[in-house]
């Protein structure tokens, strides 16, 4: 007698919640990288404390007259500047797994097809939030002193990890289409050095030429970096604020389909 029964599924459906909690062991394979690879973690920690030193001790007396004065204007910047750079390597990550074979061995698990992509972004998130709190520690034994309160300054941090999210996706673009790690930096700080460097991160806008400032004024850096002040000096908060969301939701909604179809047609060809 014949006892077969229908097909079972070789998996079963992936729920949200199994879906979340591989996201978040993709996430913590990613950090533990770290220890593998501790350089890694110097190009979120060294780097932007370099900036900061850099900046403030060579050019903050001719800038704003002394040192203290500038750090308080600057420190907003250096931290969405370190933000906007340090999303390349989100796409670099990527790239590597990818180029590796990562990504196919996880595409053969019972896992939900978002959760790697989502683990590499959560990661390099949480690398963002430590560079943040770094920068703030340094500024604060440097003489910065919080002209707000904690809650604005948590405001600040979220604000920032948000426009990080959304930026992530252009990275995770030229992580995909890129044809090695390599590749991906050359293009990814090609393309933010012009972006970050034409703002108001270091300068402020009504020291700079009346046919630059439009430029200056509508680079979405130079909301975020408003917004960072308001939130940690004191300052204009809202409208800043409201257009590095509105700047984020637009880059997010262009780059995030973009992004998953090229990931989705590279790894169909893989």
């Amino acid at each position: 007698m014949n006892h077969s029964t229908p097909d079972e599924p070789l998996a079963p459906r992936v729920t949200l919640g199994q879906g979340l909690q591989q996201t978040a062991t993709l996430a913590w394979r990613t950090l533990l990288q770290i220890r593998h690879n501790p350089w890694e973690l110097g190009d979120f920690s060294i780097q932007p404390i370099l900036f900061l030193l850099l900046f403030l001790f060579v050019f903050g007396g001719a800038i704003a007259g002394s040192t203290s004065d500038y750090l308080h204007f600057m420190l907003p910047g250096i931290i969405v500047m370190n933000m906007i750079f340090v999303t390349v390597y989100v796409g670099h990550g990527l790239n590597t797994d990818l180029t590796q074979g990562v990504f196919d061995r996880l595409r053969a698990l019972p896992i939900a097809r978002w959760a790697p992509l989502a683990g590499r972004i959560i990661a390099d998130l949480i690398k963002q939030a430590w560079s943040i709190v770094l920068l703030l520690t340094v500024g604060l034994l440097l003489g910065f002193r919080l002209g707000t309160s904690l809650g604005e300054l948590l405001i600040m941090v979220a604000l920032v990890l948000t426009v990080a999210v959304a930026v992530s996706w252009v990275m995770v673009l030229v992580g995909v289409v890129s044809r090695d790690p390599e590749h991906v930096q050359l293009f990814g700080f090609t393309a933010l050095f012009p972006v970050t460097f034409v703002s108001n991160v270091f300068v402020p806008v009504e020291t700079m030429p009346g046919w630059l400032q439009v430029a200056v004024i509508l680079n979405p850096v130079s909301q975020l970096a408003d917004a960072s002040r308001g939130l940690l000096v004191g300052g204009p908060v809202l409208e800043p604020a409201l257009w590095s969301l509105l700047w984020a939701v637009a880059i997010t909604a262009v780059f995030a389909p973009l992004s998953v179809w090229a990931l989705n047609r590279r790894l169909a060809r893989s």
